[in-house]
């Protein structure tokens, strides 16, 4: 055997990362179309699958952070694009490819179509939240626009059925998937808007009922690919749906579909029974929230009931018997009355400390008094003594007077043979006037 021409002797690990390098250099990084079989999630979030076509197949990783980044659910049986780098699994020596991004196949186009759209309705203002409608509590009626034959209708009606048998609903057939299904959705959705405008309109009329009262309309279609949804992303029924006249919800495909309708519609859906479910509370919700409401009444009216009894209480504390009141106004009065009592004794005594005071003092006062009097008597008496006209008749004076008694004080008071009459101190003298004398 010739040594020279004998093949190398690997190790097993070493050739298989030889092989590994060599794929690395040569392939790396690759993409692959393939369809898809065996796909599992495991609870780490990574995902094992199998890629394979006609003439074979690649065993395949995605790992948890690519994992996150798919818009989509892969189920078995999708055909889809890989992209991301061959490798050895050095383990089992198994060929793989650790996928680093992963999208349905025929996409590309299709989906930058849908990118631009969006993008062109969103600056229109047709996705703007504040132009969507809340949903009513208790609708008095139901649209569906859908396909007649589509398991989306059997979901819908069976929701319905089970939690609000009593609200009728009105279902519009129309296409949902295909060249045509636009078209025929914007004339069901039409159709059901004439038919809520013509309900609107009876209500203002004399008529006891109005034909048909629909408050909320349901878009509904069961899942798909891409490509199996494109009708929900037309311009002209995005359009049609912004104008419904009540409010609108879209439940097409899967949690992880969405589509230009979603956008457009007052609320968007993850399934249709999810639509369903999303406008019929049961009938159960609204008599456990009755219950809930008497509950909250009958506590508030209790609660009232306590205060009412509780003050109605205090003021029969307050209150008491009649006998128990006028027991009190008489200890009251009797208090007043003891009060009153003690400041008259108090007074009395004031008055009669102020007596006896005036009696220790009164012959003081009166002395006092007498002693003035007497001097203002005596003052008096002098004053008047020095006016008394004996006085001056003692000094050589005497007084005249004419015959009918007046003092003669001028020469011209008499004539001449006038009797006067002289008063001095001891006796009166009778006199005639001389006619010399008046001279």
């Amino acid at each position: 055997m010739n040594l020279a021409t004998a093949p190398r002797i690997w190790q097993v690990g070493a050739l298989c990362r030889a092989i590994a390098d060599t794929l690395e250099a040569r392939f790396n990084p690759v993409a692959v179309q393939g369809e898809i079989t065996g796909f599992s999630r495991a609870s780490s979030g990574h995902c094992y699958f199998t890629i394979k076509d006609g003439q074979g197949q690649i065993r395949c990783a995605m790992f948890r952070r690519a994992a996150l980044l798919l818009d989509f659910a892969p189920r078995d049986g999708e055909l889809v694009e890989l992209r991301g780098r061959l490798g050895v699994y050095e383990a089992r020596g198994d060929l793989q490819l650790i996928v680093e991004s992963m999208q349905r196949a025929g996409q590309g186009a299709l989906f930058e179509q849908f990118l631009r759209l969006k993008s062109q309705l969103e600056a229109e203002g047709l996705f703007d939240s504040a132009r969507k409608r809340p949903l009513p509590l208790m609708p008095r009626g139901i649209g569906v626009v859908t396909s007649p034959g589509a398991a989306a209708l059997h979901d819908v009606v069976t929701a319905l059925r089970r939690r609000v048998p009593h609200i009728p609903v009105t279902l519009v057939p129309a296409l949902v998937q295909g060249a045509n299904a636009p078209a025929s959705m914007r004339a069901a959705l039409s159709k059901l808007y004439a038919l809520v405008d013509a309900g609107n309109g009876a209500q203002g009329t004399a008529s006891r009922q109005p034909p048909c009262t629909i408050d909320v309309i349901l878009l509904v279609r069961g899942g798909g690919s891409m490509e199996d949804l494109w009708a929900f992303n037309d311009e002209q029924l995005a359009r049609t749906i912004v104008q419904s006249p009540v409010p609108l919800v879209c439940g097409v495909g899967h949690e992880t579909d969405f589509t230009i309708a979603d956008f457009c519609a007052d609320l968007r859906a993850p399934t249709p029974t999810a639509a369903a479910e999303l406008i019929s509370q049961p009938r159960a919700v609204w008599l456990g929230a009755i219950d809930l409401l008497a509950d909250r009444l009958s506590d508030g009216v209790q609660a009232q009931f306590d205060v009412r009894h509780q003050r109605l209480d205090l003021v029969a504390q307050r209150l008491g018997r009649p006998s128990g009141l006028v027991a009190r106004q008489q200890t009251r009065l009797a208090r007043l009355a003891e009060r009153m009592r003690h400041s008259v004794l108090l007074k009395m005594q004031h008055l009669t400390q102020q007596q006896q005071a005036l009696e220790a003092q009164l012959p003081q006062i009166l002395q006092r008094r007498m002693g003035r009097q007497s001097e203002r008597l005596d003052r008096a008496a002098l004053r008047l003594q020095l006016l008394d006209p004996h006085l001056v008749l003692q000094r050589g004076y005497a007084l005249l007077t004419d015959a009918q008694g007046h003092p003669v004080t001028k020469v011209a008071q008499v004539r001449p043979g006038d009797a006067v009459r002289a008063a001095v101190t001891d006796g009166e003298i009778d006199l005639q006037v001389s006619p010399r004398r008046l001279l």
